[in-house]
């Protein structure tokens, strides 16, 4: 039998580009309706949105829309406007090309009409963007800034310590006992004063008192500065003078480089977590033993406030990489640790159990109790992970679900039924 009346769905791919967006629309029966190329501005994406609306795009139904990238202002405007945008991997594009074309042609065009065709044919095997607040788009940006600038204050400091151990191991011997070393502000400063060893041992005991007082010391300065001033008087091997003078030029600009991370890791973890104390999910985050408020802040970012993107726990154990995953084939079983998952979520897993092992009895009993069962360090933290991104999944509140008869189901509020407490 044959409806009628029925509006045909139509399906949406873009192409993007750094000037300039290609777009393809699709019918259901695999018919291409239009084809464009719009510039990648206000003037083009009025033009996008008018070819939509052209095609039967409404609020109430929505043309939804694959692209190759989850960023940029294209995907910004297109979420804005409450449309379904879909994120699709390259690499799946590139194998869906392959089944309309042996020829292995490829074009802006072609690649266009190919993610229309994804929709078309497999919409239900990908997930749409999460709807997720203004807030928390926020946070994922400074979460991931800072964190980017963690990962570049590391670097820097590396650059600068395998610098400093060709000619200068007295400064390295002065703070390695330090918690931060290198990156300590103590360190920093000495390091701008005297940034050759042969300076640092013409450092006088007040002199070195001046610094760590600029450092920000405040105590144990006097035998903080007689214990630097014996460190430096110590007898080293040393370069050629005008060799050493020239390393210790290089030592500046490296320094420079490590001053500039590390105050871009501190502006951005002030602002991460002043953006995060504002969502109201933070309270029961930071509930959780092993989370603080930037950790917080990273592990809201990854998972955001759209309840509706996982559908269980299971899914959000699978996004985090800390759920196995099984490859069987006849008689092979083989369960192995999931490499395909969110890299920032479960780099924040990892500090989040291991803080956890000493905030918690109960996070602690389950690591060693995993532990006893076989489980190398690595693994039975990624279980214990594995446990409190399930306990975050049903204590997160969510909006009520109508149920088949009527009923309204809630989910999420309550306290966990068993494992190590947030607490």
């Amino acid at each position: 039998m044959e409806i009628t009346g029925l509006p045909t769905p139509v399906f949406c791919g873009v192409d993007w580009a750094e000037d300039h967006h290609d777009i393809a629309l699709i019918d259901a029966g695999g018919k291409q309706l239009a084809k464009a190329r719009i510039s990648d501005d206000a003037a083009g994406f009025a033009q996008f949105i008018a070819l939509l609306t052209e095609h039967g795009d409404s609020e109430d139904a929505p043309i939804p829309v694959a692209i190759e990238t989850s960023r940029g202002l294209l995907v910004a405007c297109l979420r804005a406007t409450g449309r379904p945008v879909y994120s699709i991997n390259p690499l799946a594009v590139a194998r869906y090309r392959d089944r309309h074309s042996v020829a292995r042609k490829k074009s802006d065009a072609v690649d266009a009409a190919a993610l229309a065709n994804i929709l078309r044919t497999d919409m239900a095997a990908h997930r749409p963007l999460p709807k997720d607040s203004e807030l928390v788009q926020a946070i994922a940006v400074l979460a991931r800034a800072q964190q980017d600038a963690v990962w570049a204050r590391g670097q820097a400091h590396n650059k600068l310590r395998s610098q400093l151990r060709e000619f200068y191991p007295a400064i390295l011997d002065a703070f390695a006992q330090h918690k931060h070393g290198l990156c300590s502000r103590e360190a920093r400063s000495i390091l701008t004063a005297a940034p050759t060893p042969t300076m640092a041992a013409k450092l006088t005991r007040r002199r070195l008192q001046s610094l760590l007082k600029q450092a920000g010391r405040v105590r144990g300065i006097p035998a903080e500065a007689e214990r630097l001033h014996e460190v430096f008087k110590r007898d080293y091997l040393h370069q050629l003078p005008r060799v050493e003078a020239a390393l210790g030029h290089q030592t500046s600009a490296l320094l420079r480089q490590l001053n500039t991370a590390c105050d871009n890791a501190d502006q951005l973890e002030e602002a991460v977590t002043q953006a995060f104390d504002e969502h109201p999910d933070a309270p029961v985050i930071r509930s959780f033993p092993g989370l603080a408020a930037l950790t917080g802040a990273r592990v809201l970012a990854e998972i955001g406030d759209d309840r509706a993107r996982f559908a269980n726990a299971g899914s959000l154990k699978a996004y985090a990489g800390s759920a196995p995953v099984t490859r069987a084939s006849g008689k092979s079983c083989k369960v192995m640790s999931r490499k395909v998952k969110n890299q920032r979520l479960a780099a924040v897993g990892y500090v989040w159990a291991f803080v956890s092992l000493t905030k918690s009895p109960g996070a602690r009993a389950h690591y060693d109790r995993r532990r006893a069962a076989g489980d190398r360090h690595v693994a039975a933290q990624r279980n214990l992970f594995n446990r409190f991104m399930g306990m975050l999944f049903h204590c997160l509140p969510c909006p009520p679900r109508p149920r088949p008869d009527g009923s309204v189901a809630f989910r999420g509020g309550g306290e966990h039924a068993s494992g190590p407490s947030p607490r």
